[in-house]
C-alpha cells in the first residue's frame, strides 16, 4: 500500500462518522444555531418570559405534531387536525357555559370525544377502504370545518370558566399548564412508540405495508389507531387553545396542520414511512415555534412568515430525498 492510500484511508471513516453525527444530531445543531443567530439579533429574544410565550405558543403545534407522527410514520398523512381542532375546542367549551357548566371534566371528555371520533372515521375509511389518506382528511377537513360553524351558528363561544381556562392560561411552579401537558403527552407517545409492539407495529406498517401484513401484524387496525390518536390530540389541542384564548372560534386552527407537518418533517420523519421519532418532531415544533417568535421580534411581516416556512418544509422534503438516495 502506498504512502497516498495510507493518508486516505482515515479519511473514509471519519466522513462517514461525521454523516452519521448530522444525521442524528443535525436537527439539533440547526436549533442551538438558530437560538443563538436570533439572540444577536434580538437580545429580548432570550429572556426567559420570551421563552415561556415560545413554550406555551409551541404548545398547541408540539401535540398536533405528535398525532402526525404517528399517521406519517405509516405513511399517511393528516390535513384535518386544525379542524378537528376547531370542532373539539367548540364542542368542549359549550359545556362549561351557559346553562349547560356541567364542569371541566365533561367538557374535556366532550371535547376528546369528539375528536376522537372523526379520527376514528377517518382511520376507518382510509383502512377498510384503501382510499388515499390525502383525500379522506381533506374531505373531513371540510366537513369538520362545517360542523364547527354549524355548532353555534358561526359564533364563538365565550364566558368560560375560570377552571376551565386554567388548562390554557395557568402556571405551575413558574411552567405554564400547556407545556406541562404537551410534557405528559410527549412522554407518554414517545414510550409507546419506543417500548411497545404498537409502537413497532407502526413502524413496521410505514416500512413496509405487505411485508408487515405477511408476517402477521394487523395493518388495518395499525392504520386505524394512528388517525384515531391524530383525532384526540387534535382535540387536546383544541381544548388547549380555546383556553387559552377565553374563547372558542369557529375559525380556529386554519392552516395547523401545515405547521405540523411541517414539525414533523424538520424533525426528520420521512414522508414515506418507516423512518422518525418523536424526539426529532418536538424539536421540529420548537424550531417553528422559535421561527415564529424570532420572526415576530425583528417586525417581519406574516406574510414573509408563511413564505419562509413553506421554504423550510420544501428543503426538509428535499434533504429527506437526499439522504434516502445516498441510503
Amino acid at each position: 500500500m502506498s504512502s497516498t492510500d495510507l493518508a486516505a484511508a482515515p479519511t473514509k471513516p471519519m466522513s462517514l462518522r461525521l454523516r452519521h453525527l448530522l444525521a442524528d444530531y443535525g436537527i439539533f445543531f440547526a436549533f442551538i444555531l438558530l437560538c443563538v443567530v436570533l439572540g444577536i439579533a434580538e437580545e429580548s429574544f432570550m429572556s426567559w418570559g420570551n421563552w415561556v410565550n415560545i413554550l406555551r405558543q409551541t404548545s398547541i403545534n408540539g401535540i398536533l405534531a405528535i398525532g402526525m407522527t404517528y399517521v406519517i410514520l405509516t405513511k399517511g398523512i393528516d390535513l384535518s387536525v386544525g379542524s378537528l381542532l376547531a370542532v373539539s375546542g367548540i364542542v368542549a367549551a359549550s359545556f362549561v357555559t351557559g346553562g349547560a357548566g356541567l364542569g371541566v371534566g365533561v367538557a374535556v371528555l366532550a371535547g376528546l370525544g369528539v375528536g376522537l371520533a372523526l379520527g376514528m372515521i377517518n382511520g376507518a375509511i382510509v383502512a377498510r377502504l384503501g382510499l388515499p389518506s390525502f383525500v379522506v382528511t381533506l374531505g373531513m377537513l371540510s366537513v369538520a370545518r362545517g360542523l364547527t360553524f354549524i355548532f353555534n351558528d358561526g359564533m364563538p363561544i365565550a364566558g368560560l370558566s375560570p377552571a376551565f381556562k386554567f388548562i390554557g392560561q395557568g402556571m405551575v411552579a413558574g411552567v405554564p399548564v400547556p407545556v406541562l401537558i404537551l410534557a405528559a403527552t410527549f412522554l407518554l407517545f414517545w414510550f409507546i412508540l419506543k417500548y411497545t409492539t404498537f409502537g413497532r407495529y407502526v413502524y413496521a406498517v410505514g416500512g413496509n405495508e405487505k411485508s408487515a401484513r405477511t408476517s402477521g401484524i394487523k395493518t388495518r387496525w395499525v392504520t386505524f389507531s394512528v388517525y384515531a390518536i391524530s383525532g384526540l390530540l387534535s382535540a387536546l389541542a383544541g381544548i388547549i387553545l380555546a383556553a387559552r384564548t377565553t374563547s372558542a372560534l369557529p375559525q380556529a386552527g386554519v392552516a395547523y396542520e401545515l405547521d405540523a407537518i411541517a414539525a414533523v418533517v424538520i424533525g426528520g420523519t420521512s414522508l414515506s414511512g418507516g423512518v422518525g421519532t418523536l424526539t426529532g418532531t418536538l424539536v421540529g415544533a420548537l424550531i417553528i415555534g422559535v421561527i415564529n417568535n424570532g420572526l415576530d421580534l425583528l417586525g417581519v411581516s406574516s406574510y414573509y412568515q408563511q413564505v419562509i416556512k413553506g421554504v423550510i418544509i420544501v428543503a426538509a422534503v428535499l434533504l429527506d430525498a437526499s439522504r434516502k438516495k445516498q441510503a
